[in-house]
């Protein structure tokens, strides 16, 4: 088959630089506000852009049949084989998912949790997945206080929930994908077997958290070299996950739910004084739920709803919906201050109701609602930072995003995750399996709705996201990194919507973070310090954070050619490739 990728990086030439200049103004090539030209992602050399702009880092990367987008360019790989050998959307993101889960393992694995939006093209549905797992049948408040604990801990076996990801994986190939465990975790077995080469930023990751690690005899075993993370261009080889995975080929995901891997993990929960159960692995099960969304100026925007925060993103956007953005422009402090204002109060209804809805009820209407919405901007002034905000849950959280788009007009929202770096810190045995410490988001408060109960699902914080246009896909994306997620993915929608930046552009300029719980704000250098100082001048309290404006990949599809446009973000390895 013919490859069919290409990127629209035009020729530097003086010609092609004087057509640019004669033909349209500088600023809506740069991607402001919506002409074809952004779209299409035509940019300017560095040379031509005006000061304060950031240089979009790549082109935007275009297939007529297919494209993924992920965080390393190995699993993007893998994705492509997929899809090049016949599999469609949702086959490649498990074969992206799965072999992320080798080259990128700090981040995520079978030991970990997922969720997915799916758009199936033949009938125009749109799916939703929780495949979160859930606190086992003997965690109790009761049984965590006679630990000695008071408050969740963040790491060991008493912050694991049951993995998801496994179970997530089957739902999906057995509902809407055309392939099986033997054919999509190929790859992945492949680069466990034979090893991959590790790059920098995977191993930057990896050394912060070998003191982790050292803590648990197998984790040492399985993910260090030496008593030390890999070295940047080492291969490192996974035999153990290998065999696992060889092993979920053979007797699919029963063998982990039922067979020697739940063996295993329940295992090491025993050893570690932990509360797991083989019953707790037999009773699980993902959840198909249906996806909660808003329109945003004529756009359905679509997330998953709770015990996931995406419905924070929506009610953010309901909020700005009532401002004139695009007037403001994306260099101004009162743009900034109402995009900060806006997160405090979505965040501040998260803290307070957001939990398992299967324990308690969550007040999703009213966050949705446009009436709601202009209550909210009403608490807003436009002068001052707003200050009386409820702490917080734990905010940091490392994960991977992919999504995959077809040649027959599917498309996959996907992100899966450990939580925090090689989650747990727990490996289970010589499985090669990584466990996530999901549980640390639970509270041992027993009036909040979020407290830790049996069989009941924490609060969660990675979410997938698309958006429709016209009753058209027009994007699926995401945004990984804990609670920074909701907060990218508006900055994300508002560059492309409010201010007509193509899809690559919208996740290279610069980004905020705010934390509920210091009520701080941190911004990426692009942002002017003139806009800082104002913002300061509005109470806002600046601080500088490294690391926590989260990870973007999305698929945008061309609604008159069909043409998919696929971004990936620069503050990660990551790929977008096509055909």
């Amino acid at each position: 088959m013919r490859l069919k990728a290409w990127s629209m990086d035009p020729p530097r030439v003086s010609g092609w630089r004087k057509w640019v200049r004669d033909t349209a103004p500088i600023l809506l090539l740069l991607g402001f506000p919506g002409t074809a030209s952004a779209q299409q992602g035509i940019v300017l050399h560095p040379a031509d852009r005006p000061t304060g702009w950031i240089r979009q880092t790549r082109s935007v990367v275009m297939g007529q049949n297919g494209i993924v987008a992920t965080s390393q360019p190995l699993a993007a790989e893998a994705g492509l084989r997929i899809l090049l050998q016949g599999g469609n959307a949702v086959d490649a993101a498990v074969a992206v998912a799965s072999t992320l889960n080798v080259v990128e393992p700090m981040m995520t694995g079978a030991g970990g949790d997922l969720f997915a939006i799916v758009y199936l093209a033949k009938t125009g549905e749109l799916l939703g997945l929780n495949a979160s797992g859930r606190a086992p049948n003997d965690a109790t408040l009761d049984a965590y206080r006679a630990k000695g604990f008071t408050t969740m801990p963040q790491t060991g076996i008493f912050s694991v929930t049951v993995p998801g990801t496994v179970d997530g994986w089957d739902q999906l190939l057995k509902r809407a994908g055309t392939m099986t465990f033997r054919e999509v975790l190929r790859p992945a077995v492949e680069y466990a077997e034979d090893g991959f080469p590790v790059s920098e930023v995977i191993q930057w990751n990896w050394d912060t958290s070998v003191g982790k690690l050292k803590a648990d005899l197998d984790s040492a075993r399985t993910w260090l070299v030496d008593g030390q993370a890999p070295r940047v261009g080492n291969i490192f080889k996974n035999p153990s996950l290998a065999r696992t995975f060889r092993y979920l080929v053979e007797k699919g995901r029963d063998g982990f739910y039922q067979g020697e891997i739940a063996r295993a993990i329940v295992a090491k929960s025993m050893a570690l004084g932990g509360f797991f159960s083989l019953e707790d692995f037999a009773n699980h099960s993902s959840t198909w739920v249906t996806p909660l969304h808003t329109n945003y100026r004529g756009y359905e925007v679509y997330e998953l709803p709770p015990n996931g925060q995406g419905i924070a993103a929506l009610e953010m956007l309901n909020i700005l919906e009532g401002y004139d953005l695009k007037a403001l422009g994306p260099n101004s402090a009162a743009f900034w201050h109402l995009l900060i204002e806006a997160k405090k109060l979505a965040f501040a209804d998260l803290a307070e109701h957001l939990a398992d809805p299967a324990f308690s009820r969550f007040p999703t209407e009213t966050m949705l609602s446009k009436e709601y919405a202009g209550k909210q901007r009403a608490r807003i002034n436009l002068r001052q930072a707003g200050t009386q905000l409820k702490s917080g849950l734990p905010e940091a959280g490392d994960t991977v995003y992919l999504t995959v788009a077809d040649r027959w007009g599917n498309m996959v929202s996907f992100i899966q995750s450990l939580y925090a770096l090689f989650g747990s810190g727990i490996t289970a045995g010589d499985t090669g399996i990584m466990l996530q410490n999901r549980g640390g988001l639970f509270t041992l408060d027993p009036k909040h709705p979020n407290h830790i109960a049996p069989r009941k699902r924490p609060y969660h914080t990675i979410i997938p996201a698309f958006v429709m246009k016209d009753g058209k896909p027009w994007l699926s994306f995401g945004v990984m990194g804990g609670d920074q997620q909701p907060q990218g993915h508006v900055q994300i929608l508002v560059n492309m919507i409010d201010f007509g930046m193509n899809v690559q552009a919208a996740g290279d300029v610069a980004r905020f973070h705010h934390s509920q719980a210091a009520n701080t704000v941190s911004f990426e250098s692009g942002v002017e310090p003139t806009v800082t100082r104002e913002l300061t001048a509005m109470g806002h309290r600046i601080v500088s954070e490294r690391g926590r404006y989260g990870g973007y990949q999305a698929i945008m599809r061309d609604p008159a050619s069909g043409v998919y446009l696929a971004g990936s973000d620069p503050r990660k390895d990551g790929l977008a490739i096509g055909y």
